[in-house]
C-alpha cells in the first residue's frame, strides 16, 4: 500500500491562505485608508466651501443692515419734513385767522359793550368785558351766534361792578372759532347747529 504524506500540502495550502489573507487584509487596510483620506478631505473641502458661503452672507448681511440703518434715517427725515410741511400748511391756512376775528368782533360789538381781554387756546376765545346793561350783553351774545366766523357762545359770569361813577355789567363769556379755509368768506355756510 502506498502511503502519501499530505502534510507539507496541507503546510503550502495553510501558508498560501494566510498569505492571501495578510494581503486582502493589507489591501483592506489600504482602500479603508483611501477612503477615510478622500472622506477626509471631501468633508475639508464642504467646510472650507461653506465657511466661504459664511462670510460671505455675513459681508452682505452688514451691507443690508447699513442699507436698512439708511432707510430708517432717510424715513425719519421725511416723516420731519413732512411734519414741517404740515405745520407750515396750518400757518398758512389759519394767518388770516386773526384778522377774521377781530373783523368780526368789531362787526358784531352792540353800543354799550366794550372788551377788555381777549384771549384765545386753540378754537376756544375767551372775552371778558364791560356791558351798560345785562340786555347789551344779551345782544352781544345773539350777534355772535349769529356769526359765520364764531359759533356757540357761553356766558361764564356777569355781575355788577362800578367803574368811576357809572354802575356797569362786568361779563366773562367763551365763544369757538370756526376754521374756515382761505378761499372760504363765510357766507352761506352752515355752522354745527344748523345755523347758516
Amino acid at each position: 500500500m502506498i502511503r502519501i504524506n499530505l502534510l507539507p500540502h496541507r503546510e503550502a495550502k495553510r501558508k498560501a491562505s494566510r498569505q492571501q489573507f495578510y494581503a486582502l487584509s493589507g489591501l483592506v487596510s489600504v482602500l479603508a485608508g483611501v477612503i477615510w483620506f478622500a472622506g477626509f478631505t471631501y468633508i475639508n473641502a464642504q467646510i472650507d466651501r461653506q465657511s466661504e458661503k459664511n462670510s460671505f452672507l455675513k459681508k452682505e448681511i452688514a451691507g443690508l443692515d447699513k442699507q436698512i440703518e439708511e432707510i430708517k434715517k432717510l424715513r425719519e427725515q421725511t416723516e420731519a419734513l413732512l411734519a414741517r410741511k404740515q405745520v407750515i400748511e396750518a400757518l398758512q391756512a389759519n394767518r388770516s385767522e386773526t384778522v377774521h376775528l377781530f373783523n368780526e368782533l368789531a362787526r358784531q360789538l352792540p353800543a354799550g359793550v366794550y372788551l377788555r381781554s381777549i384771549k384765545q387756546d386753540k378754537q376756544k376765545i375767551t372775552l371778558i368785558g364791560h356791558a351798560q346793561s345785562n340786555a347789551r350783553v344779551s345782544t352781544l351774545m345773539n350777534n355772535l351766534d349769529s356769526s359765520p366766523v364764531l359759533e356757540r357762545p357761553e356766558l361764564i359770569q356777569i355781575k355788577a361792578i362800578q367803574v368811576g361813577k357809572r354802575r356797569m355789567n362786568e361779563f366773562n363769556l367763551n365763544i369757538y372759532l370756526s376754521r374756515h379755509t382761505t378761499g372760504d368768506t363765510g357766507k352761506g355756510t352752515k355752522k354745527p347747529g344748523g345755523k347758516p
